[in-house]
C-alpha cells in the first residue's frame, strides 16, 4: 500500500485516486504524523439495470403485440 505525504497527495490527487481504485487503498500522512486512508466506494448497480434485448421490432409491432395480449385477457 502506497503512503503519500500531504504535499504529494495534493499535487497528484488524480493519480492518487486512480491508485486507490486499482489497489483498494492509499494513505496520506500529515507532517504531524496523522495518517488518513483513501478508499474507493463500491458502486452497487441496481438489479433492474440490465442490458436491453434488441429484437428489431418497431414501436407499432410492439403496440400491436401488447394490444393482442390485452384482448386475449378479456
Amino acid at each position: 500500500m502506497k503512503v503519500y505525504t500531504y504535499s504529494q497527495a495534493r499535487q497528484k490527487l488524480a493519480s492518487l485516486l486512480d491508485e486507490a481504485r486499482a489497489s483498494g487503498e492509499v494513505r496520506i500522512r500529515r507532517r504531524d504524523g496523522q495518517v488518513f486512508s483513501v478508499q474507493p466506494v463500491a458502486m452497487h448497480a441496481s438489479p433492474l439495470d440490465i442490458e436491453p434485448v434488441r429484437l428489431g421490432w418497431s414501436r407499432d409491432e410492439i403496440v400491436e403485440i401488447v394490444r393482442a395480449g390485452r384482448e386475449g385477457d378479456r
